[in-house]
């Protein structure tokens, strides 16, 4: 049986903030335990190229793409570079003697994990979404053990564990928010932006201030959007000072300190923004990415709405007028609010990285008195 220091972790994926992060979080689980290594591999055009390297980890990159929600030429392109990122992805697990690979979604999941199946290394996967993706799909019969955040996945693993996903701790210590005047809205699209949220909220801006309704809103709008969408605010006398405040950020830092201040929430729905969500305990109006992959963004925001967590409009129907409908409505009914962010705790996790790595463990055969001093 390994011990901590003489055991190996692989974890392979990301391309997405939702995919990575959660995965950076067990690996700093993992590390705080003495875990003797952990590699990360990925591909070249992840996010992952960014900040695997400056929370300390090893990374290693595979070429690859991906086969969702591509034309026929860009699918046949990603086929024919698999059996080469397959051989990579074995070559990389044999060098750094993993003695166990997670994978958490994303590009280089797959190869990688068919590569640990072939070589026989034992496998974990992290499911973040309300549907199963492809990787994960395939690799379900290799898989030893599943971390998954909605129950309903949990039937597409043979030993799957609803653990939730990790988030950081600071958004499980912020208190209540406190009925301001004038009440505050944080908008953002995720870490790019989102084009028609940016626009939903301009044209909803326009409609507050045009009746005199008076509120913060702080709106993320993605690097590549800032300077337009300031410009449309400016052209529209609005700004942190005029009678309705608008902060507007290319990108947030600290989106626990931000959610701090919201009474509520526009956003997409990826796995992690609503784990965040949960664990800061915060009403919200879900605006679901159309193009996710197997639209695992709407069944995510779909499963938060049935259990009176969320509310959904779907991109399709997003107008000006309706999101300035919605939120003046919400924001005139604080008790609807308190039972929104009520049912969005339930979903909350608060140990949800100690529990994978707990699996990560298992499945690489670590001794269990070895774990169980490092929990002391």
């Amino acid at each position: 049986m390994a011990t901590l220091g003489e055991t190996t972790v692989a974890i392979a994926g990301g391309g997405t903030g939702g995919h990575l992060i959660p995965g950076l979080a067990v690996a700093a689980e993992l590390r705080a335990r003495g875990i003797g290594r952990i590699v990360f591999i990925g591909t070249p055009r992840g996010v992952e190229t960014r900040l695997v390297p400056a929370a300390g980890f090893d990374l290693h990159l595979i070429n690859v793409s991906g086969l969702k929600n591509v034309g026929w030429r860009a699918a046949a392109r990603a086929v024919m570079e698999l059996p080469a990122a397959i051989l990579a992805s074995r070559r990389i697990l044999r060098d750094a003697g993993a003695g166990v690979v997670l994978g958490i979604g994303g590009y280089a999941s797959g190869p990688a994990l068919a590569a640990a199946a072939q070589l026989k290394i034992p496998i974990v996967v992290m499911e973040v979404n309300a549907h199963t993706g492809l990787a994960n799909r395939l690799a379900a019969r290799w898989v030893r053990r599943a971390a998954v955040n909605f129950p309903a996945t949990a039937r597409d693993f043979p030993h799957a564990v609803v653990t939730g996903v990790p988030v950081r701790d600071a958004f499980f210590h912020l208190d209540p928010p406190l009925a301001q005047d004038p009440p505050v809205i944080l908008a953002f699209g995720g870490s790019q932006g989102a084009r028609a949220i940016n626009e939903a909220l301009l044209a909803a801006a326009r409609t507050w201030n045009a009746k005199g309704w008076r509120a913060t809103l702080i709106h993320q709008t993605g690097t590549r959007e800032y300077n337009r969408v300031l410009d449309a605010y400016r052209q529209a006398g609005l700004s942190a000072t005029s009678e309705l405040r608008v902060e507007v950020h290319p990108f947030i830092e600290d989106m626990a300190a931000a959610m701090a201040r919201a009474e509520l929430v526009i956003s997409r729905s990826g796995a992690s923004t609503l784990a965040e969500l949960a664990a800061a305990g915060r009403p919200a109006i879900l605006i679901p990415f159309p193009g996710a992959a197997d639209q695992h963004q709407l069944r995510n925001a779909r499963a938060y709405e049935q259990a009176g967590a969320a509310i959904v409009i779907e991109q399709a129907q997003l107008a000006g007028e309706r999101l300035a409908a919605e939120v003046e409505s919400l924001m005139a009914a604080p008790a609807r609010r308190a039972a929104l962010a009520a049912a969005a705790r339930s979903f909350a996790r608060p140990h949800a990285a100690a529990a994978i790595a707990d699996l990560v463990l298992d499945a690489a055969g670590v001794a269990p008195q070895a774990v169980e001093g490092a929990r002391r």
